[in-house]
């Protein structure tokens, strides 16, 4: 199983590039939304996005939350006199609240692991928020902290998928993660004339 589960880091740093004015392109280790307080009502009316209701295989970008999503979601803070700090906290927060609903309603099983990997895994707050909103028994945790190096993932990845191809023949998609009518051995090799 895999599928995007909404926004990702994407408007946590849009977010800190708009009230930085350009200065900051993230929230180093999350200390920025760490002084806020999210606001709880806001994250509840995100989540009724149509986005986080389609059922897996989904997969989303800035098409769905760029920019204008951003503007729409500092709009409706303004509405209750949030602060950046707080608007900050509260876009972090509705991240993990993603990440949680996404478990929720679509994984019926007890989840023993989170491993987080990518720049957002760097956001200790992005973490403590995931966390929170899984029971006590659900370990989140970075790859780095269990021995993978999380600026090698998409290396190792390629490196992986080179691997199915031309040693062992196996298809390198999934169809029911990303929605293929079937399974494909992926990618070829062109020499130079």
């Amino acid at each position: 199983m895999g599928w995007d589960t909404g926004p990702g880091n994407m408007l946590i740093d849009l977010a800190v590039q708009k009230f930085s004015n350009g200065e900051k392109n993230y929230d180093k280790n999350g200390e920025w939304a760490a002084q806020g307080n999210p606001y709880l009502e806001l994250i509840e009316k995100w989540l009724k996005h149509d986005f986080f209701q389609q059922p897996p295989p989904k997969s989303t970008g800035r098409e769905l939350f760029g920019a204008d999503y951003l503007e729409q979601c500092w709009q409706d803070a303004q509405k209750y006199n949030l602060s950046e700090t707080d608007f900050l906290a509260t876009i972090t927060d509705l991240t993990a609240a993603s990440i949680a609903h996404n478990y929720q309603q679509f994984i019926k099983h007890p989840i023993d692991e989170i491993l987080l990997c990518g720049g957002g895994s760097l956001n200790l707050y992005l973490k403590k928020r995931i966390q929170a909103h899984f029971p006590g028994s659900t370990a989140v945790r970075t790859t780095d902290e269990v021995g993978m190096n999380s600026d090698f993932k998409e290396a190792i990845a390629f490196a992986i998928l080179a691997y199915w191809r031309y040693v062992s023949k196996l298809p390198g998609n999934l169809p029911q993660v990303t929605g293929a009518k079937q399974e494909r051995l992926l990618g070829d090799i062109h020499y130079p004339l």
